[in-house]
């Protein structure tokens, strides 16, 4: 049973400060007041020919401390931006644990910068694989079971929007099907 709208903006609320207490100058930034964000956008959409188009207005990005949100990020719901900052705050420890030039390095140049992103793959893996257990958690296990949930986060590593990073299918999927499978069977009791 999903909490009424209330408690969804508490829940959210209530891990924007526990992020915040984990790393002190932790900030969320709306991309397109950032000159860097506009700029990495119109790169990406030069080096993935026009396939990236959508970086300002449909990606949340961290970099550092600072997760960049779309321009909508306070009117969409706070569940969805709740399961977001769930992914987001596992870059943030990323980005602690390796460093800025660290992950700049991991996750943009190596082993090649598209195609075979297989740092970046793995990054995103672990952020995608909370993804789809905040989701499971907040909608309930259908959710990430859904096939057109599926077939989204798989698309990201197969398609533009991530440079290509990661182009093998099988992999991909059997990748989703082992976060499937640590999730519980039935959804957690309501509060």
């Amino acid at each position: 049973m999903v909490p009424p709208d209330d408690d969804h903006a508490a829940r959210y609320d209530e891990l924007v400060a526990a992020i915040a207490r984990e790393l002190p100058g932790f900030r969320i930034v709306r991309k397109d007041r950032s000159r860097l964000q506009r700029a990495i956008h119109r790169a990406l959409v030069v080096v993935t020919f026009g396939g990236m188009r959508a970086y300002l207005d449909g990606y949340q990005t961290t970099i550092g401390k600072t997760v960049y949100v779309t321009a909508d990020w306070d009117e969409r719901d706070p569940l969805e931006r709740y399961v977001t900052l769930r992914h987001e705050a596992v870059h943030l420890r990323q980005f602690r644990r390796y460093t800025l030039p660290g992950m700049a390095l991991l996750y943009v140049l190596l082993p090649l910068p598209m195609g075979l992103a297989w740092f970046r793959a793995r990054l995103e893996q672990e952020a995608y694989a909370e993804s789809i257990r905040a989701a499971a958690e907040v909608w309930g296990p259908a959710r990430p079971r859904d096939p057109a949930y599926r077939a989204h986060i798989v698309g990201q590593f197969l398609g533009p929007s991530y440079g290509w990073m990661w182009p093998f299918r099988r992999s991909v999927e059997a990748w989703y099907d082992r976060v499937l499978d640590s999730l519980p069977a039935t959804p957690p009791p309501a509060p």
